[in-house]
């Protein structure tokens, strides 16, 4: 992580990137407007600074990625969020997606289970100015019982069945948006509709990092 600094370039460069995610279809204002004001270029290596703002997924350490902006940004907007929301983010991975989260008034609890970028994002998060309400370390697939229940759950990672305690730590009316399947997976939407009762919807196929699970 290099030193926070943030330039009038950088915020040009982010500029563009929004107009591209405008052309790929991203419409909801509070997310365009997140991805404009999160420094991407902070959460990464510096050597990579100057591919910062290119829509593409970037390595990270432990072996983790940065995920593509348009895929941060697709997930968000399916959330539907709202100022004050609760958001439990699984993957922590650089922090970036806590931060555009974070950029949109939502209270964020984020849980990483790899060792190294758990501790980079408790420090990194707050330096930059961006203050989850928990960043926890620990297994994604068990969620976080003890904040629940949850307006949003957002997984960062790919899962090859949906987690029950997921479903189960989000509020009627809540949304969980998770990527499902082994090598490709299928981008979901699930809504709780009634105590007993989701709502699920498949948005196309994306590529992510495995979600594991069991020891840490």
């Amino acid at each position: 992580m290099n030193t926070p600094k943030d330039t009038p370039r950088h915020q040009g460069l982010r500029n563009q990137l929004v107009q591209i995610l405008i052309q790929k279809g991203i419409k909801d204002e509070n997310v365009l407007k997140a991805l404009g004001k999160v420094p991407r270029h902070l959460f990464m290596d510096s050597a990579l600074e100057s591919h910062a703002y290119e829509d593409k997924a970037f390595p990270i350490a432990a072996e983790q990625t940065i995920s593509q902006p348009y895929t941060v940004a697709f997930q968000t907007e399916l959330l539907s969020i709202k100022k004050g929301n609760k958001i439990l983010e699984i993957g922590t991975g650089s922090g970036y997606q806590s931060a555009v989260l974070i950029e949109m008034g939502a209270l964020v609890y984020t849980i990483e289970r790899q060792n190294e970028l758990y501790k980079l994002a408790k420090i990194a998060l707050p330096k930059l100015g961006y203050r989850p309400k928990r960043v926890k370390f620990g297994d994604g697939y068990l969620g976080c019982e003890e904040f629940a229940p949850y307006d949003g759950i957002i997984v960062t990672a790919g899962a090859p069945l949906v987690p029950k305690p997921l479903l189960n730590q989000l509020k009627v009316g809540g949304r969980l948006v998770i990527p499902v399947g082994e090598n490709i997976q299928m981008m979901t939407l699930f809504e709780r509709v009634s105590e007993k009762e989701f709502t699920k919807i498949e948005l196309g196929e994306f590529r992510f990092v495995p979600l594991l699970k069991d020891k840490l």
